[in-house]
C-alpha cells in the first residue's frame, strides 16, 4: 500500500485554491477512481493520464488506484489536474521520489505523448502558489505569462519525460527569469484626429482624471464613438497591482490574457444585443462579464437606448461598489468591476432632433419614450452628461494642423491631476465617499448657495449632487486649485446635461 502526495490549484473566480492531490494505490483488480467533485474534464483526465504515461515509457500500476481531490467539497474542471494526478501515480508506484513533491505546486495538461499543454488562469495560481512559498512548475506555453506574478519561483517544460527527470535530480529545470515588462507604447488612436468637439475633448479630459462616467448625446457622425475610443489613451498608465488584477481577470476568461497587453488599460465595447450574464458574468462555473474584463479600463456602450432595460439595469450595483457577486447554487465568486462607463446615444429615434435642415419629425411624445428606455437611477449614476453638435462643414474640410492637442499632451495634465488626488486621498474622486466629499470637496458659502439652487432647478438627487461635487473636484485639480472655486462649480453643473432637458 502507498501513498503520494501532490499540490495543485483549482479555478474559483479571480482565486486560487489549494487542492491537494492524494494518490493511493491498493492490492485489488485494477481500476483507477477519481473523489472529490470532479467535472467531466477531470473525471476524462485518467484516460489522458494513462496514455502519457504508457507512451513515455512509464509503467502504469495494475492495481486498485484512487485518487481524492482536496477538499473534497470544492468544484474541481479542466484538465490543469492532469500532471499532479500523473506525478502523484508515479511517486506512489515508486517511479520518482515523493519528497521532492512538496516543494512544488504542478498545474498542465497532458496529451496522450506526455506533452504538456497550456491551461487558462495560470497568473492566480502563480501568485497564490508564491504566497505559499512554493515553486510552480508548469506547461511552457503558460511560463511567460506567470512570470508576472512576482517573486513566485516558475519552473515551465514541454513534456512529462523533463519534470520526471527535473525532480530525479538528472536534468535540472532552470526557473525562469524574473522579467520586469515595460508598460508597451500605447495602442490606442490620439485624440488629435478628432476634428472639432472642444467641448467634448474638455469633458473626456476631465472624466479621465477623475474617473468619471460619461454619456454623450449627439446625431450620428458627430464623433462620439471616436471621442470614447481615444479616452484609454488619455488614462494614466497602470500601476503594477492594477496591471495584475486586471491580466488575472483576462487570465480566466475564454480568450486568455496576452503578455503583449500588460499594462494596457481595456476597451471593452459590448454589443446592444449583450445580455445581462454577458455584462456581469454567469455560467454553472461562474466566469468574468464584459464589466469585470474591463476593470481598470473603460466600458463603451454605444445606442445606449437600443440595450434592452432589464440589461442596463444590471450596471446599477457594480458602478456604486466596483465588484460584482455572482451566486450560484453550489458556489459564489466575486470579480472586480472597477470600470469607467462612457456611453452614447443619438437625442431621437431618427438622430437628427435639432438639425438645421429640419430631417426630424420625431414627436415630442416620440422623443421623450426614446429617452425613457434609459431609467432615472442609471442616468442618476452617471457623472457627467453632454451634447456632441454635428461640426460646421468649413471646420470639417478645414486644414487640420494645430487643431487640438495630442493625447501624451493631455494625459500628462491628468497624470498630474491623478497624482493630486492620490496624495490627498489615496483614490481617484470618482471613488470618494461621503465623508470624504465633505472633507475634499468643501464649498464656499456662495458656491453652497449656488449648489443648492441647482439642485432645486434641476431636481437633482442626494446622490448627483455627490457627483456634481467629484466632477468639480477633478476640474479644481486639472487647474492645480486646492479649493472648489465658482467656475470649477458651474462647469461640472453643466455637465448635468440630460438634467437640464427633463426639467
Amino acid at each position: 500500500m502507498s501513498l503520494a502526495v501532490v499540490y495543485s490549484r483549482a479555478g474559483a473566480g479571480i482565486d486560487a485554491p489549494l487542492v491537494t492531490v492524494e494518490v493511493h494505490l491498493a492490492n485489488g483488480l485494477p481500476s483507477l477512481n477519481i473523489v472529490g467533485l470532479p467535472e467531466a474534464a477531470v473525471k476524462e483526465s485518467k484516460d489522458r493520464v494513462r496514455g502519457a504515461l504508457l507512451t513515455s515509457q512509464f509503467d502504469f500500476p495494475a492495481r486498485r488506484i484512487t485518487i481524492n481531490l482536496a477538499p473534497a467539497d470544492l468544484p474541481k474542471e479542466g484538465g490543469r489536474f492532469d500532471l499532479p494526478i500523473a506525478l502523484g501515480i508515479l511517486a506512489a508506484s515508486g517511479q520518482i521520489p515523493k519528497d521532492r513533491l512538496s516543494d512544488y505546486e504542478f498545474v498542465g495538461e497532458l496529451a496522450l505523448s506526455g506533452e504538456l499543454r497550456a491551461i487558462r488562469g495560470v497568473l492566480p495560481v502563480a501568485a497564490h502558489c508564491g504566497r505559499a512559498g512554493r515553486a510552480l512548475l508548469l506547461p511552457a506555453d503558460n511560463g511567460a505569462e506567470a512570470t508576472l506574478a512576482g517573486d513566485t519561483i516558475i519552473l515551465a517544460t514541454d513534456h512529462l519525460l523533463k519534470v520526471c527527470a527535473h525532480l530525479n535530480g538528472n536534468e535540472v529545470l532552470a526557473p525562469l527569469p524574473r522579467v520586469d515588462v515595460p508598460a508597451q507604447p500605447t495602442q490606442h488612436a490620439d485624440i488629435s484626429d478628432v476634428r472639432g468637439q472642444h467641448h467634448a475633448k474638455r469633458a473626456l479630459e476631465i472624466a479621465a482624471a477623475g474617473g468619471h462616467s460619461l454619456l454623450m448625446m449627439g446625431p450620428p457622425g458627430t464623433g462620439k464613438t471616436m471621442l470614447a475610443s481615444r479616452l484609454p489613451g488619455l488614462l494614466p498608465t497602470m500601476t503594477e497591482q492594477e496591471a495584475l488584477e486586471t491580466a488575472a481577470i483576462q487570465s480566466i476568461s475564454q480568450g486568455g490574457f496576452d503578455p503583449a497587453n500588460w499594462r494596457q488599460r481595456p476597451f471593452r465595447a459590448p454589443h446592444h444585443t449583450a445580455s445581462g450574464v454577458a455584462l456581469v458574468g454567469g455560467g454553472g462555473n461562474p466566469r468574468p462579464g464584459e464589466i469585470s474584463l474591463a476593470h481598470n479600463g473603460v466600458m463603451f456602450l454605444d445606442e445606449l437606448p437600443e440595450y434592452d432595460r432589464r440589461v442596463l439595469e444590471v450596471l446599477r450595483e457594480p458602478l456604486e461598489s466596483g465588484k460584482v457577486t455572482i451566486s450560484r447554487a453550489a458556489r459564489q465568486a466575486e470579480f472586480p468591476a472597477r470600470f469607467q462607463l462612457i456611453a452614447a446615444m443619438n437625442p431621437c429615434p431618427c438622430g437628427y432632433l435639432g438639425d438645421a435642415g429640419g430631417r426630424c419629425r420625431c414627436t415630442a411624445d416620440q422623443v421623450q419614450r426614446y429617452r425613457a428606455r434609459i431609467s432615472g437611477p442609471i442616468l442618476d449614476r452617471i457623472d457627467m452628461h453632454i451634447e456632441v453638435p454635428p461640426l460646421p462643414r468649413e471646420m470639417l474640410y478645414s486644414d487640420r494642423a494645430g487643431d487640438s492637442e495630442d493625447s501624451a499632451t493631455v494625459r500628462r495634465r491628468v497624470e498630474q491631476a491623478r497624482a493630486l488626488q492620490q496624495q490627498r486621498a489615496g483614490k481617484a474622486n470618482h471613488r470618494l465617499g461621503s465623508r470624504e466629499i465633505d472633507q475634499y470637496c468643501r464649498l464656499s458659502a456662495d458656491n453652497r448657495g449656488l449648489l443648492e439652487q441647482a439642485t432645486e432647478r434641476l431636481g437633482l438627487s442626494a446622490r448627483a449632487s455627490h457627483r456634481i461635487l467629484r466632477v468639480a473636484r477633478s476640474i479644481a485639480d486639472l487647474d492645480g486649485s486646492e479649493a472648489i472655486g465658482t467656475a470649477h462649480l458651474s462647469e461640472a453643473i453643466s455637465y448635468r446635461r440630460l438634467d437640464r432637458d427633463r426639467h
